[in-house]
């Protein structure tokens, strides 16, 4: 995978132009969504240029499969960004409540302030089109391919239909919603029930997850500045998956604590709520500009740990020897479980990426091994649903191990797999995909 690249600023200041320069940078792996909407966070229309890309990105491939029915011949490679415009202007058309004009209008002129101006006749005559044979591409799109349907790139479908033949439709299906705003409750601080009520208070319509005891579901997204006591500690912004992962880790006082990939915090964060007379948490995530965001987050709920900047196999460049009795291995991972939240994922990702991170996935668990005490519990998680990233790592692991034993999770969520337990993306009111796998260092 290509380095992260943001989008410059001095991009062309036309909303839909914007969004088309920052899809391009997609589509060469260049950045992400975050890194390329980041210069634009000021901006007015901001709001209307992250639902554009969002948008463009999580209907990316029926819109290019729409785009390839309304043109003579493919746009040429070097265009792009043209191609992109087009994309963003069928968004609009397609699942934007905008004026028919006004969306045609901006597109076309986004076409200038992309220095293609001789576009514009094509942008003008695709869009058109469009809004003339709506009932035709709509059964086109009936007969398509399900990757195109349930807008997905081809090798991702082949394999979730492989992997999930009993869940496939339900996992695309989901993967398309909006994601729901999950709030953890500081249970070291108050019950859920007064933090709803607290909520009800405010007028933040909200109701208990089914899964996590700390979790709550937002009805609509809210600024974290409306939620009661929140700079005061008393919650925190955390998807439920993620909530489950401190009572998997069977925590008690006067233990030593490993996260490792620590950032953004969210977990080192938990377990210290669930558990404070731990001795200590070491959190070490390999980039030391993310470890910021776990310092802010450990400062605003006034909780300690140690922040270690470093590659999590380099056992030298982090730890000083002393075993540890419970560590969190949250792997990098193609984040297939949370498209909903990051619909890029669909177009940075491919096959090849995941050849790379089972590598990364395998070293870190086998390197991170010798520094759990005997007796002691690994809990390797990911995001992912695939489980060439999941059951198949801890399989090979426990292959190449002779002092691992899996330790199987007893729970009445997710599915069962071979080596751990999965949770398949829900619908508004439910978790993430999440991988879950349990492993005792015998003595």
């Amino acid at each position: 995978m290509k380095a992260s690249t943001s989008v410059k600023t001095n991009e062309p200041s036309n909303v839909r132009a914007v969004a088309a320069s920052i899809i391009v940078q997609l589509i060469e792996q260049k950045g992400s969504l975050t890194s390329g909407l980041q210069p634009f966070k000021n901006r007015d229309d901001y709001p209307l240029l992250q639902e554009m890309c969002f948008g463009t990105c999580r209907h990316f491939y029926s819109l290019q499969f729409v785009l390839e029915k309304l043109v003579a011949k493919p746009i040429r490679s070097k265009d792009k960004d043209v191609k992109c415009l087009l994309l963003v202007g069928l968004y609009q058309l397609r699942h934007m409540s905008l004026p028919e004009y006004a969306v045609i209008n901006e597109t076309v002129s986004g076409a200038g302030k992309l220095k293609k101006s001789w576009s514009r006749g094509l942008i003008n005559g695709v869009l058109r089109n469009y809004l003339r044979d709506v009932e035709s591409v709509a059964l086109k799109l009936e007969s398509s391919p399900p990757c195109v349907q349930f807008d997905q790139p081809k090798w991702l479908a082949d394999q979730i239909q492989q992997d999930w033949p009993d869940h496939w439709q339900q996992i695309f299906e989901n993967s398309n919603q909006r994601p729901p705003m999950t709030v953890r409750v500081n249970l070291s601080k108050g019950s859920r029930n007064d933090y709803l009520q607290e909520l009800e208070s405010v007028e933040i319509d909200a109701c208990a997850g089914n899964l996590a005891a700390s979790s709550i579901y937002l009805r609509k997204p809210q600024s974290v500045e409306l939620l009661p006591g929140f700079s005061e500690g008393l919650s925190s912004i955390q998807d439920e998956s993620s909530q489950l992962i401190p009572p998997l880790l069977q925590l008690k006082p006067h233990q030593r604590i490993l996260d490792a990939c620590a950032a953004p915090g969210g977990k080192t964060c938990h377990i210290l709520e669930t558990e404070p007379l731990i001795d200590s948490l070491t959190s070490l995530d390999i980039a030391k500009s993310r470890l910021v965001r776990v310092e802010e987050n450990l400062q605003r709920l006034d909780l300690r740990a140690n922040l270690k900047a470093a590659d999590a196999r380099d056992l030298a460049a982090w730890w000083d020897g002393r075993l540890f009795d419970r560590i969190l291995i949250d792997a990098p991972c193609s984040a297939t479980g949370v498209i909903r939240r990051h619909p890029d994922i669909k177009v940075l990702r491919s096959p090849e990426n995941i050849a790379e991170l089972n590598e990364l996935q395998l070293d870190i668990l086998q390197k991170i091994w010798s520094t759990l005490m005997p007796g002691g519990l690994l809990l390797y998680t990911t995001c992912s649903i695939l489980p060439q990233e999941n059951s198949e790592i801890v399989a090979k692991f426990l292959e190449s191990s002779d002092n691992a034993k899996y330790e199987g999770i007893t729970a009445d969520w997710g599915v069962e797999c071979p080596f751990g337990r999965q949770l398949l993306p829900s619908d508004e009111n439910g978790p993430d995909g999440f991988f879950f796998s349990l492993i005792r260092k015998m003595p």
